[in-house]
């Protein structure tokens, strides 16, 4: 039997993912992004007002969360890239409350929003490399961020914003500290990074134009960083502080997806879940079923090992059935942006390391948004992909 390989596209998009966020923190945009956020929001607010700037905070630094989704492929990376900024920002109120908030939201955007970009996070990764190897086809990352980001996207951030908002409201007696050095002008090594990073945002644009696997941005900005005379960052030095170790993980997602289907496991599994679904169900059921069936799958298993274990199961059924393989796998993706625990996700074990919150107030804060999304915005999703279908 041909022997299965966690070496695919998908292993290396992860990898430049890990190279893009080194050197946008060794150019220094990320601490000057932050500075400039806080800088626009606090820069006119009355000095008896400070509700308002953390409303502001709130909302613009979660924005910038939204943003990072688009250009730094990997969930881990772009907490650990936000965090200190929100973590530094939350110091400057005197109410330990807001600077949960200001914490909450924006990690959570930055992280639950992955869903709504192709390469926003190891799970979608992960997700195309099984569709890839099974199907031959690839997925255009145009057509997952038309289908996807207007409701995981946009909005899913205003969700969080909302819940967040909701659970850490600002006493009256809310101070803030105005004492704050005016933002610097953009140096020429931030202003090169950014162009970096929206020069490989335009490869995954217009990949319906050329037809270019999204590794090819990735791979594109990680080259232009490091380009002598033109790069940010020294390769031996970034190369040298960069932890590869996730790599081994992911190869290894990757080779049990495959080894499910080239072994008929999942051809097996496709047959027993046709048993579940009615003959005459519409596609919003099917759809809803996968969804609920992967939801569940991750009290089991974390995000990652689910989507080894359902992604050949759901394409076998899907080819099975006669319905469309994209709308399957997209709507997987959606479940596994549902998480409830921390042992469901390493990102949520990241944001506990952090020791600004406990296990209690986590689960409940990621629990609460997580049945908001399901309640509000899954239903529209699950009508968005069964008519666009």
């Amino acid at each position: 039997m041909t022997s299965v390989s966690g070496s695919s596209p998908a292993t290396w998009l992860i990898a430049f993912g890990l190279v893009m966020e080194e050197a946008t923190r060794r150019s220094g945009l990320a601490e000057w992004a932050g500075q400039w956020i806080v800088d626009r929001v606090t820069r006119d607010a009355p000095a008896a007002d400070s509700v308002r700037p953390y409303r502001h905070l709130l909302v613009g630094l979660s924005v910038a969360g939204l943003l990072l989704v688009l250009v730094i492929p990997v969930g881990i990376v772009r907490v650990l890239l936000l965090a200190p900024i929100v973590l530094e920002v939350g110091k400057r109120f005197n109410s330990r409350r807001v600077q949960h908030g200001l914490f909450f939201g924006p990690i959570l955007v930055t992280y639950l929003g992955s869903s709504s970009v192709l390469t926003g996070g190891s799970p979608n990764v992960v997700i195309l490399g099984i569709f890839e190897s099974v199907t031959g086809a690839s997925i255009a990352w145009s057509e997952w961020f038309v289908l996807m980001f207007p409701v995981m996207g946009i909005g899913r951030l205003l969700v969080i914003v909302g819940v967040v908002y909701a659970l850490y409201r600002p006493t009256p007696d809310l101070e803030l500290d105005g004492a704050t050095a005016a933002t610097q002008a953009m140096g020429r090594s931030e202003r090169r990074m950014i162009a970096f990073l929206l020069a490989g945002v335009a490869v995954w644009v217009t990949d319906v134009v050329h037809g270019l696997h999204p590794v090819y941005g990735a791979m594109f900005v990680a080259v232009l960083a490091f380009l002598p005379g033109v790069g940010v960052a020294d390769f031996e030095e970034t190369i040298g502080d960069i932890n590869f170790s996730i790599l081994f993980f992911i190869a290894a997602v990757l080779a049990i997806g495959e080894g499910l289907t080239r072994t008929n496991v999942a051809d097996a599994l496709a047959e027993q879940f046709l048993t579940v679904v009615p003959t005459d169900a519409s596609l919003f059921i099917v759809l809803g079923l996968v969804f609920a069936l992967t939801v569940l799958l991750m009290f089991v298993v974390s995000g990652l090992a689910a989507a080894s274990i359902v992604t050949p199961v759901i394409l076998a059924f899907a080819a099975d059935a006669g319905i469309p393989f994209l709308p399957v796998v997209l709507i997987e993706v959606v479940a596994l942006s549902m998480p409830f625990f921390p042992y469901q996700s390493a990102v949520l074990v990241v944001i506990l390391a952090y020791e600004i919150v406990d296990v209690g107030e986590l689960i409940r804060v990621v629990s609460l948004t997580t049945l908001a999304t399901i309640l509000l915005l899954v239903p529209v999703q699950l009508s968005l992909l069964a008519v666009t279908a």
